[in-house]
């Protein structure tokens, strides 16, 4: 820890981005304004504390140039240092690097929850090259999906991702403290977790456990084609079932959550996951994991790849609304900063499909838009400039009922083809509200101008 220098870290995803074959070979043409860096494969090693409360070790990345011009630079986010920022005197920042090899960091920018790290030399179109740095993961003392509860340890969008470069340019949004503001390309990640045995660690991926230094259990996580990588750690209790339709669930639960809280986790994620599979593509990963406790109810619930952190609430209606996020920004990518609504409104629409609820007359029973400049394509940074109040009623509310609304327009069976092809297309790509309204258009019979304008999908 003494023989370099850390600096704040924010978690780097690898960016990976999954297309047919045919389209990957090294000489295939690269689109003009290309996501990029892509294809990334993120390798971590880290070793925990007694208690899951510090997690040190190194992490590389391996990336490939899919722009065109050469790339002399990438930029890596430390989403975990969005709350608290640089960190003071006696409170180190969250999540801290040091010792980058592969390139040369710069200065912190955007809160320290991102780190720009120049390359020895600029990077030709459709090479590789990798960044290699040392990690430092602090989890601070509150109740989040980055945070602690009693004896238990959650470790959400901790590790540092590449930020994503485009034809906008670089993404290097601010974590607004509400919603969120990831964008990331899908990624493979291997990650090895040298832990305590008397933690239990659910992670994303598949996981394989084995003895390591007296009372330690190494466990290595593996993951292809995900956005993120999270995990838990903590004396969790667990149990395994296979759904009807062959996708295993790793439930697991705090000791003060209720066996009828588990239950009803268990049926509605297993129930939820085989229906999306029909409606919109074969859940891709094989596994999931409930991570489950009676007492997130300050932060919720927080969907991550292969991995669902959930509040049992009494009624249990997050589990449906999670597991539908694993199509709808993790199958299905967008970038959450500046349209949310691909995530949110999507997932609530599949939520609500699955409880059967009558969406009859919901848009009417919205009322009033909460402001003449409100719309459903509003970027997190509209909400944050004091109008966080409209985020849940737009985004979430009148986002799922704009999707009933088209259904009605375009009948259910051609609804049900449009998402069903929509998935498909963008299949771990990343879609855009111009790529839906597309789609939309052509699986109606007549012009959706007028829908989109009452809608205010701009």
């Amino acid at each position: 820890m003494n023989s370099f220098r850390w600096m704040p870290l924010l978690a780097l995803v690898g960016v990976l981005l999954f297309v047919p074959q045919a389209a990957v070979a090294q000489g295939d043409p690269t689109p003009v304004g290309a996501a990029t860096p892509d294809r990334p494969s993120y390798d971590v090693s880290l070793r925990a504390d007694g208690d899951g409360s510090r997690w040190t070790g190194r992490q590389t990345v391996s990336f490939r140039n899919a722009a065109r011009t050469p790339l002399r630079s990438v930029d890596v986010r430390l989403w975990l240092n969005g709350a608290d920022g640089c960190g003071a005197p006696g409170r180190p920042a969250a999540v801290r690097v040091g010792r980058v090899t592969g390139g040369a960091p710069r200065p912190l920018a955007v809160g320290c929850t991102a780190l720009p790290i120049d390359l020895p030399a600029p990077l030709p179109s459709g090479a590789r090259t990798s960044v290699s740095f040392d990690v430092e993961i602090t989890v601070p003392d509150r109740v989040h999906r980055f945070g602690r509860d009693g004896a238990h340890r959650y470790l959400g969008n901790a590790l540092p991702l590449l930020s994503v470069r485009d034809a906008q340019g670089r993404h290097l949004d601010p974590d607004v403290g509400f919603g969120e503001s990831f964008h990331t390309l899908a990624g493979d990640f291997r990650v090895t977790l040298d832990h305590p045995s008397a933690l239990v660690v659910p992670a994303t991926g598949t996981t394989t456990r084995q003895a390591g230094a007296p009372g330690r259990t190494v466990s290595v996580s593996v993951a292809r084609g995900v956005r993120d990588f999270a995990w838990a750690a903590g004396p969790f209790r667990s149990q395994t079932v296979t759904t009807p339709g062959g996708i295993r669930l790793n439930a697991y639960w705090t000791a003060t959550t209720s066996p009828e809280g588990v239950s009803a986790g268990l049926r509605d994620a297993a129930g939820a996951v085989d229906e999306f599979g029909r409606r919109f593509g074969r859940y891709p990963y094989g596994e999931l994991d409930l991570v489950m406790s009676d007492t997130l109810d300050d932060f919720g619930s927080m969907e991550f790849p292969g991995l669902v952190l959930l509040w049992t609430e009494p009624d249990g209606s997050a589990v449906v609304h999670e597991v539908a996020h694993q199509w709808f920004y993790g199958i299905v990518g967008n970038d959450q900063f500046a349209s949310s609504w691909l995530d949110e409104s999507f997932a609530q629409y599949a939520n609500q499909l699955y409880h059967r609820e009558d969406t009859t007359t919901c848009w009417e029973d919205q009322g009033a838009w909460p402001s003449d400049t409100a719309a459903l394509t509003r970027s997190l940074a509209y909400y944050a400039d004091g109008r966080r109040s409209e985020y849940v009623r737009v985004v979430y509310m009148r986002g799922a009922c704009a999707l009933h609304d088209l259904e009605r327009v375009l009948g259910g069976p051609a609804m049900a083809a449009l998402l069903n092809g929509y998935v498909r297309d963008h299949w771990l790509g990343v879609t855009t509200t111009a790529d839906f309204k597309r789609a939309a258009q052509a699986a109606a019979a007549g012009d959706l101008g007028p829908f989109w304008t009452e809608h205010r999908i701009l």
